[in-house]
Protein backbone atom coordinates (compact mmCIF):
# COMPACT_ATOMS: atom_id res chain seq x y z
CA UNK A 1 0.00 0.00 0.00
CA UNK A 2 1.43 3.27 -0.62
CA UNK A 3 1.44 6.32 2.18
CA UNK A 4 1.14 9.97 1.33
CA UNK A 5 4.52 10.30 0.21
CA UNK A 6 4.25 7.77 -2.31
CA UNK A 7 6.23 4.64 -0.71
CA UNK A 8 4.74 1.15 -0.55
CA UNK A 9 4.52 -0.04 3.40
CA UNK A 10 2.90 -2.95 5.30
CA UNK A 11 -0.79 -3.64 5.94
CA UNK A 12 -1.85 -0.92 7.66
CA UNK A 13 -4.52 -0.91 10.94
CA UNK A 14 -7.40 1.08 10.74
CA UNK A 15 -7.57 2.94 13.64
CA UNK A 16 -10.59 3.21 15.24
CA UNK A 17 -11.84 7.04 16.25
CA UNK A 18 -12.70 7.34 19.80
CA UNK A 19 -13.88 11.09 21.61
CA UNK A 20 -11.36 12.23 23.80
CA UNK A 21 -12.94 12.44 27.15
CA UNK A 22 -12.48 14.08 30.69
CA UNK A 23 -14.25 13.82 34.14
CA UNK A 24 -14.40 17.77 33.80
CA UNK A 25 -17.37 16.84 30.95
CA UNK A 26 -19.45 14.67 33.12
CA UNK A 27 -20.70 16.11 36.43
CA UNK A 28 -24.05 15.08 38.44
CA UNK A 29 -26.25 18.30 39.13
CA UNK A 30 -27.87 17.85 42.42
CA UNK A 31 -31.75 19.08 42.03
CA UNK A 32 -33.28 21.37 44.15
CA UNK A 33 -36.50 22.19 43.55
CA UNK A 34 -37.82 25.85 43.88
CA UNK A 35 -39.27 26.71 47.28
CA UNK A 36 -38.97 30.41 46.70
CA UNK A 37 -41.50 32.78 44.93
CA UNK A 38 -38.29 34.84 43.16
CA UNK A 39 -36.86 33.12 40.09
CA UNK A 40 -33.50 32.17 40.40
CA UNK A 41 -31.42 34.94 38.94
CA UNK A 42 -33.30 37.68 41.03
CA UNK A 43 -32.67 36.44 45.01
CA UNK A 44 -33.69 39.23 47.78
CA UNK A 45 -30.85 40.83 49.34
CA UNK A 46 -30.49 39.70 53.37
CA UNK A 47 -29.99 43.32 53.71
CA UNK A 48 -32.44 44.43 52.43
CA UNK A 49 -35.21 46.81 54.69
CA UNK A 50 -38.71 45.28 55.23
CA UNK A 51 -41.75 47.33 53.93
CA UNK A 52 -43.96 48.56 55.95
CA UNK A 53 -46.87 47.60 56.57
CA UNK A 54 -49.09 50.29 55.27
CA UNK A 55 -47.62 49.20 51.96
CA UNK A 56 -49.74 46.33 50.02
CA UNK A 57 -47.01 44.27 48.02
CA UNK A 58 -47.41 43.78 44.63
CA UNK A 59 -47.82 40.73 42.96
CA UNK A 60 -45.70 41.36 39.27
CA UNK A 61 -46.70 38.25 38.28
CA UNK A 62 -50.55 38.25 38.47
CA UNK A 63 -50.68 41.98 36.24
CA UNK A 64 -51.53 40.70 32.88
CA UNK A 65 -52.02 44.15 31.69
CA UNK A 66 -48.45 44.86 29.92
CA UNK A 67 -49.42 41.82 27.45
CA UNK A 68 -52.91 43.70 26.27
CA UNK A 69 -52.64 45.39 22.82
CA UNK A 70 -55.18 47.91 22.23
CA UNK A 71 -58.02 46.98 20.08
CA UNK A 72 -58.88 49.13 16.80
CA UNK A 73 -62.52 48.21 17.29
CA UNK A 74 -64.74 46.85 20.28
CA UNK A 75 -65.48 43.84 19.88
CA UNK A 76 -68.72 42.47 18.04
CA UNK A 77 -70.61 40.38 20.66
CA UNK A 78 -73.89 39.65 18.54
CA UNK A 79 -71.66 39.08 15.60
CA UNK A 80 -69.82 36.20 17.90
CA UNK A 81 -73.10 34.94 19.28
CA UNK A 82 -74.45 34.09 15.85
CA UNK A 83 -71.33 32.50 15.00
CA UNK A 84 -71.18 30.06 18.25
CA UNK A 85 -75.52 29.40 17.26
CA UNK A 86 -74.43 28.70 13.83
CA UNK A 87 -71.29 26.25 14.74
CA UNK A 88 -73.62 24.44 17.28
CA UNK A 89 -76.41 23.77 14.91
CA UNK A 90 -73.74 22.38 12.44
CA UNK A 91 -72.58 20.10 14.81
CA UNK A 92 -76.18 19.21 15.45
CA UNK A 93 -76.87 18.48 12.06
CA UNK A 94 -73.87 16.35 11.56
CA UNK A 95 -74.08 14.68 14.67
CA UNK A 96 -78.20 13.45 13.38
CA UNK A 97 -76.39 13.21 9.90
CA UNK A 98 -74.12 10.13 11.26
CA UNK A 99 -76.64 8.90 14.01
CA UNK A 100 -78.91 8.58 10.22
CA UNK A 101 -76.00 6.60 8.68
CA UNK A 102 -75.25 4.53 11.36
CA UNK A 103 -79.04 3.09 11.60
CA UNK A 104 -79.10 2.69 7.61
CA UNK A 105 -75.90 0.74 7.73
CA UNK A 106 -76.68 -1.68 10.95
CA UNK A 107 -80.38 -1.80 8.68
CA UNK A 108 -78.93 -3.13 5.66
CA UNK A 109 -76.89 -5.15 7.39
CA UNK A 110 -79.53 -7.16 9.09
CA UNK A 111 -81.28 -7.50 5.65
CA UNK A 112 -78.25 -8.65 3.82
CA UNK A 113 -77.76 -11.28 6.79
CA UNK A 114 -81.11 -12.36 6.23
CA UNK A 115 -80.85 -13.04 2.85
CA UNK A 116 -77.60 -15.06 3.02
CA UNK A 117 -79.16 -17.16 5.33
CA UNK A 118 -81.61 -17.94 2.29
CA UNK A 119 -84.94 -16.46 4.28
CA UNK A 120 -87.31 -14.83 1.50
CA UNK A 121 -89.13 -12.56 3.69
CA UNK A 122 -86.55 -10.06 4.83
CA UNK A 123 -87.56 -6.55 3.34
CA UNK A 124 -89.92 -5.19 5.33
CA UNK A 125 -93.08 -4.44 3.26
CA UNK A 126 -95.14 -1.34 4.20
CA UNK A 127 -99.42 -1.77 4.00
CA UNK A 128 -101.20 1.33 4.23
CA UNK A 129 -104.69 0.42 6.13
CA UNK A 130 -107.56 0.88 4.11
CA UNK A 131 -110.19 2.80 6.27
Amino acid sequence: MLNMSGDATGPTTVKTQRPISSDDEHVVLKFRPRTSAQPPGKREDPIRPARPASIAPVSVANDLSRYEKPREEPDDFRQRMLANIAAFAFTVALTAIGIWLAMSIADLRKTQDCVLMGRRDCAKITVMPRS
